[in-house]
């Protein structure tokens, strides 16, 4: 590990030990720290680099701003100074982007929702306020000299993630920690040490009062990790998605109408994993959104029938619902919020339409609803199936095969993306001879009803059809 650091802080030295000279020049200290000192250590240090000095934050930016290309002070309230270096690293020029906080002897207030900042004056009185002790680390600069007070090397080196001080004076600080305790096992497959988990299932509801902002982007972080699973697991374990995400755990005691699963929760897991697996590229956060909460209409619309079956009709159109409400709550933006909703909505369309031969219609309305989210409509769905009876896997496979090619041949024959009527609104008033009203409305959703039945027309059917139907209006 110590190696991998060393080859990892040799690339980042023309800048880092650059800005640490300055900073000497001016009577104060800099060490890269936590994150970035970790990473380094797992041999993925990036480009975004964390520093920690005792200068205070006017003084840093007296130092820092002769010296970037550009100064931020989003978070200067909170003791952190950003700026961005370009630099020359070997044959390239790289783009740096960097954060200098000052040593902090406390975090935040335990009675607000607000971080409250005091200074410290010690580089170990700033690690002991650190999250966890992989994070607690430090390398001074320009020696580069290894400062590791609380252990945090060998508990990497085990991957198990521990506080520097008690889990409870750490999670006192800021709640938001227990929720980072989850979403860095996710990210970097660590286990939690038994005593935070104790601590993050006792101090559970003081997460309530953190901001929704700060838990969105904390539960973002993980559920777009490597390893979503494990921190989804450690959150409804500890209670923790009791206060973020109740309808997750909710899930556990909801049986799926086909008992394909221990429960619905198990298999909203396997679905968010399977959707994963489908995508192309970088994490999708609308899809794995939709994935983890396309069932949570299930516990509200369940039903025994006499058959002794279980059934959850329209769970799919109140699950739309609330994910509209919770995602709302924790103050998603709203075209996110749309497009996950929509996606929960839809997730069922599939099996509407049997197995059998699509018709042309059902395609074409299937794609209209979808709109742009059709290429994730078809990821979550196929994600969906996860029955181990291989033989339905299969059929549902070929199935929904089926579905993708018809569409891709109608998509050849007809803009199915832009599905629209032969005549627009001026051309409706113009042929009926009325001015802008509802009637116009309704005469265009006729006409866009006829084109999703039976396709294209051309003008004069339209002219026709449209007259038709305006005398059976009267």
């Amino acid at each position: 590990m110590q190696r991998r650091a060393v080859s990892e802080l040799l690339r980042v030295s023309p800048v880092a030990d650059d800005l640490a000279r300055r900073f000497q020049e001016a009577g104060f200290t800099l060490a890269l720290v936590g994150g970035s000192v970790r990473d380094a250590l797992l041999g993925r240090l990036g480009n975004d680099l964390d520093f920690t000095t005792d200068a205070r934050p006017e003084d840093v930016l007296k130092i820092v701003r002769p010296w970037a290309d550009a100064t931020w002070e989003v978070g200067i309230a909170f003791g952190t100074v950003g700026a961005q270096k370009d630099a020359r690293v070997g044959d390239a020029v790289q783009r740096f982007e960097i954060e200098v906080t000052t040593y902090r002897s406390e975090a935040y207030d335990r009675t607000s929702r607000k971080p409250e900042v005091s200074y410290g004056d010690s580089i170990a009185e700033d690690l002991v306020r650190r999250d966890f002790t992989v994070n607690a680390m430090a390398v001074a600069l320009p020696e580069k000299e290894f400062v590791d007070p609380y252990g945090g090397l060998d508990d990497l080196a085990a991957r198990v993630l521990r506080t520097p001080g008690t889990p409870e004076e750490s999670f006192s600080d800021d709640p938001l920690r227990m929720m980072r305790a989850a979403r860095f096992a996710a990210q970097l497959d660590f286990e939690v040490a038994p005593e935070v988990v104790t601590a993050m299932q006792e101090m559970a509801e003081r997460l309530e009062i953190v901001s929704a902002e700060r838990v969105r982007d904390e539960l973002n972080k993980l559920i777009l990790s490597t390893h979503p699973r494990k921190g989804l697991t450690l959150l409804v374990q500890t209670g923790l998605a009791d206060h973020v995400l109740p309808e997750l755990p909710a899930l556990r005691l909801e049986r799926d109408e086909h008992h394909r699963h221990k429960d619905v929760y198990d298999h909203t897991l396997i679905v968010l994993e399977q959707a994963m697996a489908l995508e192309e590229g970088e994490p999708d956060l609308a899809l794995r959104l939709a994935a983890l909460l396309h069932d949570i209409g299930k516990p509200k619309t369940r039903r025994f029938e006499k058959d002794g079956r279980v059934s959850f009709h329209h769970h799919e159109v109140v699950g739309a619902k609330m994910t509209k409400k919770r995602m709302m709550e924790l103050k998603y933006p709203n075209e996110l919020v749309k497009d996950v909703s929509r996606l929960v909505e839809l997730h069922l369309r599939f099996h509407g339409y049997g197995t059998g031969e699509w018709t042309d219609s059902a395609v074409r309305r299937y794609v209209r609803d979808a709109g742009p989210l059709l290429d994730r409509l078809h990821k979550l769905t196929r994600s969906d199936c996860t029955t181990r009876n291989k033989r339905k896997a299969a059929a549902l496979s070929r199935a929904y095969d089926g579905l993708e090619e018809r569409i891709a041949q109608l998509q050849e024959q007809e803009e199915l993306d832009a599905i629209r009527p032969a005549l627009d609104g001026n051309q409706i008033m113009e042929i009926l001879g009325v001015r802008p009203g509802p009637v116009v409305g309704h005469a265009y959703k006729f006409l866009l009803e006829l084109r999703l039945e039976n396709g294209p027309m051309e003008h004069d059917a339209a002219v026709s059809a449209l007259k038709e139907w305006w005398t059976e209006q009267g």
